[in-house]
């Protein structure tokens, strides 16, 4: 039996990798403020993960910036 790996195509483009290292901020330190495991934070930069609207929100609260400025919605 053949196993596949399937990319999440549906997932959102995201700043999230950017914003952190210009905050000069680790994975493990974001992921704490945030209250979620450092593989969260992760995935999402690595585009495996789309996180809940309650942690974009916090994201957007953390960085202190809009939505849109992390996330980049493609049809």
């Amino acid at each position: 039996m053949a196993t596949y790996l399937i990319k999440n195509t549906w997932a959102m483009e995201n700043k999230l990798k950017e914003l952190r290292l210009q905050s000069k901020v680790s994975q493990s330190t974001l992921a704490d403020a945030l209250s979620v495991s450092r593989q969260t934070i992760n995935s999402i930069e690595n585009g495996k993960f789309d996180p809940s609207l309650t942690l974009a929100m916090k994201l957007t609260r953390f960085f202190k910036v809009s939505l849109d400025e992390i996330f980049i919605y493609k049809d």
